[in-house]
């Protein structure tokens, strides 16, 4: 059984230890966040100068139909900052303009705003890449993932998600909760949903070597399935399956009795995510538990790259959400709204990091564990 009482703290200095060589100022995100956004802005102002006002933020900025949702996004968050008008109807009446001086600035802080984060370079070279190139991702003649993936390297999405100070915290943290697991019953029957390109994944295998586990890589993309395959092919006890948990999950997985399940940035994309975790409850043992990374909060810092992911595929229908966030262009849960949902799934939370007074918890991405409760009720 995981201890409730030890296990975060335990988790916590893992997590730290990892990342004492670095020094982060937190208010350099939200600098990150302002300097991105005015590139944002800069580039549907220059849109909005060539039609008339007021008209819908879709209709301002030529765009592929999978994503002429993400006008709208924009503005919404320009409106929040006070940079863009928007009357009662979501129609955008003016957005301001910045001036020549202050984008070169803007410019110069995402530079050092990344390398002050603890972020690699390669992160402030997709960053502006992707502001420059947000007329041609809007028209599908580039995509985010070409840009993520560049010349099919995986140094951009490294700096992204494993290569920097909160997800190096994150991983180390996660790897301490999965030594703890084993510790406590030895090998284990791991589930892992949207695994991408092993990230996570690669700090959390050191823990189950030479144990008897059995890892179950899923992920909706036979590209990264593959490269998982030839990166992890001296772990004979992983096993690699197409899984989209956007679609029932019991015909897709169909073992169940898992001891750990996990998904690092990735649940919140199933469009109901109550449902999803009422599903993970059900493959659970009674003793198991569920290991989720999750971003908390939208950061203007993500608006010229993570749109585009979370679109449809070309050709494919527009995501609905059906929980929470139905109605509206959101991507993420709070952190209540995470542990509301965990509870109404039958799922108590035992880990919740990092503390919210620690440097690493202004990037918003957070670890939670949740185990079921005694009053769980399994699946059907």
């Amino acid at each position: 059984m995981l201890i409730a009482g030890s296990l975060p703290a335990a988790a916590h200095a893992l997590g730290c230890a990892a990342v004492e060589d670095v020094d982060v100022a937190p208010e350099l995100v939200r600098e990150l966040d302002l300097a991105v956004l005015l590139g944002i802005c800069d580039f549907v102002g220059r849109a909005a100068a060539r039609v008339a006002l007021p008209a819908d933020p879709a209709d301002v900025v030529p765009a592929a139909d999978r994503h002429r949702w993400i006008a709208g996004h924009w503005v919404r968050a320009l409106a929040a900052e006070g940079w863009a008008d928007v009357d009662g109807s979501g129609l955008l009446r003016s957005v301001r303009s910045p001036r020549r001086a202050e984008l070169a600035a803007a410019r110069e802080a995402i530079t050092v705003s990344v390398a002050g984060l603890g972020y690699p370079p390669a992160l402030a070279t997709y960053v502006l890449d992707s502001l420059r190139a947000l007329p041609s991702l809007l028209t599908d003649e580039v995509t985010a993932q070409a840009l993520l993936f560049r010349d099919s390297e995986r140094a951009t999405a490294d700096a992204a998600y494993r290569d920097n100070p909160v997800n190096r915290y994150l991983n180390a943290a996660a790897a301490s909760v999965v030594a703890d697991l084993v510790r406590a019953r030895g090998g284990l029957r791991v589930l892992e949903l949207g695994a991408g390109t092993g990230a996570t994944t690669a700090d959390l295998l050191p823990a189950l070597a030479g144990t008897g586990s059995d890892y179950l890589f899923t992920d909706l993309s036979p590209l990264f399935l593959r490269d998982a395959a030839a990166r992890f092919a001296d772990h004979p006890y992983l096993r690699f399956r197409l899984v989209d948990f956007t679609e029932p999950l019991e015909p897709q997985v169909r073992e169940g009795d898992f001891d750990l399940v996990v998904a690092v940035n990735t649940a919140h994309n199933a469009t109901d995510v109550p449902d999803l975790l009422r599903q993970v409850t059900g493959l659970l043992r009674a003793d198991g538990a569920l290991l989720l990374v999750e971003t908390c909060h939208e950061h203007h810092q993500s608006l010229a790259s993570m749109p585009f992911l979370l679109s449809p595929r070309p050709g494919g229908r527009p995501v609905v959400r059906t929980d929470l966030r139905a109605g509206t262009t959101r991507t993420y849960l709070t952190g209540p709204e995470w542990a509301s949902a965990a509870k109404g799934a039958g799922l108590e939370q035992v880990v919740d990091l990092p503390p919210p007074d620690h440097p690493l918890a202004a990037f918003s991405q957070r670890l939670a564990v949740f185990t079921p409760s005694s009053k769980r009720s399994r699946t059907p």
